[in-house]
Formats: structure tokens, C-alpha cells, sequence
């Protein structure tokens, strides 16, 4: 179970994916992510949209991104590049055609985390212009500014610390 954070925004997308012929002996497939689609097109998971020269270009399906409000921050990092990016993660399946679209993210750190797996397949591709105006209002609506905070150490009990006596040695 989990619980929704309150102001949390789930923005549906369509993703296209690539197997292309791989260039090794140990590869027989490269896989890649392409296009993260506003408006998905009504077919079904992993349809084929176009096959030519050995490339097969997919409808691998459809993912929802969430926006949280309390992580404005990482989204304004991401509205800083140059273009803002949206991460794919296609998570390898034993079922045809082998990966399964896992999820997709506008938040770097999260896209890190998947990155650190090892096992799924992760792309940054250029942020759809609507999800980027999207993301644009939500920041500036939800955004708190945090001030850096300074810990301060606890001060040492003097009085509380024990005298230590030499022990000689014989």
C-alpha cells in the first residue's frame, strides 16, 4: 500500500522504443527509447508502428509521471538544462519482446536511482512541451524555498568526562 503524497499530479505519456540489430556477437538486439509521446495512440502495448531495415520502432505503452510537491527542487534543476529531460526506464522481461516499460520520470534523482540497477534500460530524452509548461506552473505553485540550516554541536560536558590516569608500566 502506498500513500499519495497531497498535491501530487499524474500526468499520463506514450513511449516509443527501438530494437535495432546489435553490432556485436554478444548482442543480437539494441534497445533504445525514442520518443515520449503527449498523446498516446489508442493501440495496445508493444505494437508494432513502423519495421525497416532491420529496425523495429514500438509502442512499448503507457507510463504516468508523477509530479510531488516536495521535490520542486530536483524539477528545477531539470527545467535548467538545455532541454529539460524526461527519463524512460525499461525494465528487462522473459516475455516477448524482452523489456516491459517500467516507469517514466521527470526527476533526476529518482531517474539516478534506476540508473544504479544495472539490469534496466534508462534514457533521457527531450520533455514534451505541454509536461514541460506543466511542470513550469507546478514549481511555481508549489515551490517553498528551504533555508540552509547549521547544526549546531552539542558543547562537550566537561564535568561529565572522567580523568584518565597513567598506569606505568613495569
Amino acid at each position: 500500500m502506498t500513500l499519495e503524497v497531497p498535491g501530487t499530479i499524474r500526468i499520463p505519456v506514450g513511449v516509443v522504443v527501438e530494437r535495432r540489430p546489435g553490432v556485436t556477437p554478444w548482442a543480437e538486439h539494441v534497445w533504445a527509447a525514442r520518443e515520449v509521446l503527449e498523446d498516446a495512440p489508442p493501440v495496445p502495448p508493444w505494437s508494432v508502428l513502423r519495421e525497416d531495415g532491420g529496425r523495429t520502432l514500438f509502442f512499448a505503452g503507457n507510463a504516468e509521471v508523477a509530479i510531488y510537491p516536495t521535490d520542486t527542487d530536483n524539477y528545477i534543476h531539470n527545467l535548467q538544462q538545455d532541454p529539460p529531460r524526461i527519463w524512460v526506464v525499461l525494465r528487462p522481461v522473459e516475455a516477448a519482446p524482452g523489456f516491459a516499460l517500467h516507469t517514466a520520470t521527470v526527476d533526476a534523482g529518482e531517474a539516478e536511482l534506476y540508473a544504479d540497477s544495472g539490469s534496466d534500460l534508462l534514457e533521457a530524452l527531450p520533455m514534451p512541451p505541454s509536461l514541460r509548461l506543466l511542470l513550469e506552473r507546478f514549481v511555481a505553485e508549489h515551490h517553498k524555498v528551504r533555508e540552509f540550516h547549521k547544526r549546531k554541536r552539542d558543547r562537550a560536558d566537561t564535568q561529565g568526562l572522567g580523568r584518565r590516569t597513567r598506569v606505568e608500566e613495569t
